[in-house]
């Protein structure tokens, strides 16, 4: 989330959940940027020992039992990957533009695949997810993010890339949907509805706006949610309809699920004993047509010296676009 007002106020701590899934993004990073005679499960698990992010957990005792389970994922999912089979890109900065907006972000892999009607090979999203909320096929589907990564790495790279993953560590499973042309386009352009709705109220707010009447442009919407903001602090409608979450709360029940003992979803592929994932695999079917995933989270303001790229992930466990302006709009 972004704060509107200047100067922003301060933050709460830091979140658990976010160290554990950056230490797991950073340690698959540096997997691939190995020499390949290095890249083995035990490489990959001590690179996350390494870079352990010791941030948002309740004792050090905590800490290391998440460094240590956290370190299984990554060994257990790289025992699943062809080391050999280097991708095109590995927490790669894509960009596009259309006559509204501007969008970039940065892929947490991007890869090559023989398409389906096997004429070649095409570009594949994955995003690593460490959370411990089950996904469905329907996050991959209706996640904006995906979408926009899709057709961000298509035009920079000028290959065809319409299928995107959801690799979840901690049930091993590869949630996936192949989009179409068509199915691009919806996404592409609910960003730029989106991205217009955030430029009609930031040009309010500059209007300028008096105080008294902020929330005449951004009402207050207080839920549940609002445990996790990171300025419930500041905000009485927050504080009075959620209980403040600690660091730690996002981590809970990491450990009971263990690594590959959720149950699958359907249309849902296990990454256990998967090689190099199958090449050409065909789009998975799925009776779910509602989606799952919560809305993006609006950044409409435009960017302010000083402002930091890196966008917080809230609530837990779900990508969102953040809309740092109208004219611009950074995903992670």
């Amino acid at each position: 989330m972004s704060y509107l007002d200047r100067p922003v106020p301060q933050k709460g701590p830091p979140w658990g959940h976010n160290s554990l899934g950056a230490s797991v993004h950073n340690a698959l990073a540096g997997w691939w940027r190995l020499p390949l005679a290095r890249r083995t499960p035990e490489a990959a698990g001590a690179l996350l020992t390494q870079g352990w992010i010791n941030e948002g957990y309740a004792s050090d005792a905590q800490s290391a039992t998440y460094r240590d389970w956290a370190r299984q994922l990554v060994e257990r999912y790289v025992a699943g990957l062809d080391p050999a089979d280097e991708p095109v890109g590995v927490e790669r900065t894509v960009a596009t533009r259309t006559d509204v907006i501007a969008v970039s972000g940065r892929i947490d892999r991007l890869d090559a695949r023989s398409s389906a009607d096997d004429s070649g090979t095409e570009l594949v999203v994955v995003d690593y997810k460490t959370g411990r909320h089950v996904l469905s096929v329907d996050d991959a589907r209706s996640s904006l993010a995906l979408a926009l990564y899709a057709l961000a790495a298509a035009r920079v790279l000028r290959r065809d890339c319409r299928r995107v993953e959801l690799h979840h560590l901690p049930t091993g499973q590869v949630l996936a949907w192949e989009h179409t042309p068509e199915s691009l386009q919806r996404h592409l352009r609910r960003a730029e509805q989106v991205a217009t709705e955030c430029a009609d109220a930031d040009e309010r707010m500059r209007g300028p706006l008096p105080a008294d009447a902020y929330d005449e442009v951004f009402p207050p919407r207080p839920g549940p949610g609002c445990g996790w903001c990171d300025f419930l602090r500041h905000c009485q409608e927050g504080q009075a309809a959620a209980v403040p979450r600690r660091p730690w709360d996002g981590l809970a029940e990491l450990l009971q699920a263990g690594p590959h003992r959720c149950p699958r979803e359907r249309g849902a592929r296990s990454l256990r004993g998967s090689g190099a994932f199958s090449r050409g695999l065909r789009r998975p079917r799925t009776t779910r047509l509602n989606s799952t995933a919560p809305p993006a989270s609006l950044h409409s303001r435009k960017p302010h010296a000083g402002d930091s790229k890196a966008s917080q992930r809230w609530p837990p466990d779900h990508d969102h676009v953040n809309y740092a302006s109208y004219r611009y709009m950074k995903f992670s």
